[in-house]
């Protein structure tokens, strides 16, 4: 008979191994699956631990039997409700994914057996401190590039948990009419069960709808943070904690073809919004490094539009009522407080995100400073060695650990090609799960990543600006102290046939 324990573990790993039977690919790199530092293999999942810092039989025992439960109902919604009541979503899933895929490795093909031998052949150049690029010529490309304007509004950064976590308490207390909130993952550890009992009390009062990923509700919640406290009472289940004796409408999104939904906003009282990287839970609060920015003025407007399409997806008449609400639109407000902001999405029909950064790159001549823990993007890698070619200062923050073991080992390799080409290396100490970029003085930061789920195949949404007061408060908050803190890397790193397998592995699936 198989431990507790080894029963969490069998159920996680059986049903991961159906979804890829089912799809060919994973649609999420899983939380919590092993972690590398720069020469030094840790793990960095951990199990639930009892009052003696022991594994928990008793709750690992629980969580796998709602793991099953949840994963049973998840691949039966896949299989046989998702293809009759969102029968759009799920062709265009499995088409945008097989297109993609299938594109993306000729590209990959190309870049690496063609153009980067071809581009390695060309000195680097010094960094010549050129003229940065037009940014008034490139907000009108984007305009062509989207089909739309800017939206308006400002942006206050709130850097790492703590800043994020006492604010957003602090505003679901004082809301007075609604709460949406969209999250990737809303944990069922101590700092998910603050939030959901804030909620529960507040849903008395205000209108409150909660809207997650279904893969990663599966995977995410099964194993909790080392950092948190021991004989912590959790429920097994955080969707059923959330509705019971409260009036929380919560809804887990569809995941055609396990594709997923990474996008993080909460709006209260439709007037403002936080938008960012961090989902509902412990490692964003007191683990991590992360980002998310409070946004105010008429771009909540879209992003609640935005919210309101995806929570009419997940519900009953799926694809019918996305197309009813997408029809009706959204009220275009009157007046134009702040500055241009300009809201970018990811969907499997439009790799907005993608197709913008990649554009950006292109036109920087000065500085391109990026910040993501997961980097498997060949084409973005290849642009950045080209810029550096050209003279642009570009440099890279990456996380000394991470939380994926297949894109910790995909990333070595990654720095090497970075360094072969001239790119400046960081590593930063820990895990940061920022996700941010500046161009030539245009910042665009959210919750992309920059791996093909998403750049390519996941809903993502970020925001992109060309304010100069904006943009330099990202570099006093974020890049700035991040460079400071972070170690540069100058020699390449040891790499072995394991790091060769995990770059496929991350290319084809992350």
């Amino acid at each position: 008979m198989l431990k507790p324990t080894h029963l969490a573990d069998t159920v996680y790993l059986a049903l991961l191994a159906a979804s890829v039977l089912l799809t060919g690919c994973s649609s999420m790199g899983q939380p919590g699956t092993g972690g590398e530092r720069f020469g030094l293999d840790e793990p960095l999942a951990t199990p639930q631990m009892g009052s003696l810092g022991k594994p928990d039989p008793a709750r690992n025992l629980t969580r796998s039997s709602t793991t099953l439960e949840s994963g049973a109902g998840l691949i039966g919604k896949t299989l046989l409700v998702d293809p009759l009541i969102r029968p759009f979503s799920t062709i265009k899933a499995l088409y945008g994914a097989t297109i993609k895929s299938t594109g993306g490795f000729i590209d990959r093909t190309l870049i690496e057996q063609v153009r980067f031998p071809r581009l390695e052949r060309r000195p680097i150049p010094d960094v010549t401190n050129g003229n940065p690029m037009d940014l008034a010529a490139w907000e009108r490309q984007l305009d062509d590039m989207t089909g739309k304007a800017a939206s308006r509004g400002t942006i206050r950064f709130l850097v790492d948990g703590e800043t994020y976590f006492d604010r957003l308490r602090q505003v679901l207390i004082e809301a007075e009419e609604s709460i949406d909130m969209r999250t990737y993952i809303f944990d069922n550890d101590d700092v998910a069960l603050e939030i959901a009992d804030l909620l529960r009390d507040k849903s008395s009062k205000v209108d409150i709808r909660i809207l997650v990923d279904g893969l990663a509700d599966l995977f995410a919640t099964r194993r909790d943070s080392s950092s948190m406290p021991v004989d912590v009472e959790l429920p097994p289940s955080i969707s059923s904690y959330l509705t019971d004796a409260s009036r929380i409408q919560f809804r887990k999104q569809s995941n055609p073809w396990f594709t997923g939904d990474h996008v993080k906003i909460t709006i209260v009282d439709e007037d403002l919004a936080f938008l960012g990287g961090m989902n509902i839970g412990r490692e964003y609060r007191y683990d991590w490094h992360d980002l998310m920015m409070e946004v105010e003025g008429p771009v909540v407007t879209q992003l609640r539009h935005e919210f309101d399409l995806a929570w009419a997806k997940s519900g009953m008449f799926g694809d019918l009522a996305w197309f009813a609400t997408a029809f009706e639109g959204y009220p275009q407000p009157d007046s134009t407080p702040g500055y241009p902001l300009r809201v970018l999405s990811t969907t499997i029909h439009d790799s907005e995100i993608y197709r913008v950064q990649v554009a950006a790159i292109r036109r920087a001549r000065n500085h391109i400073y990026i910040e993501n823990a997961y980097f498997s993007d060949d084409k973005i890698l290849f642009e950045l060695a080209r810029a550096r070619r050209r003279g642009v200062d570009v440099r890279v923050i990456l996380a000394e650990e991470g939380d994926s073991g297949i894109l910790n080992l995909s990333n070595r390799k990654t720095i090497n090609t970075m360094l072969r080409n001239g790119i400046r290396v960081y590593i930063y100490p820990g895990m940061t799960h920022l996700k941010a970029a500046i161009y030539d003085g245009w910042a665009c930061l959210g919750s992309a990543n920059f791996d093909k789920l998403s750049l390519q195949i996941n809903r993502e949404i970020n925001l992109g600006t060309s304010h100069r007061a904006t943009v330099n408060s990202l570099m006093e908050q974020v890049f700035y102290p991040d460079f400071a803190v972070s170690t540069e890397l100058y020699e390449p790193v040891q790499l072995g046939a394991r790091h060769h397998i995990a770059e496929v592995i991350a290319d084809e699936i992350f």
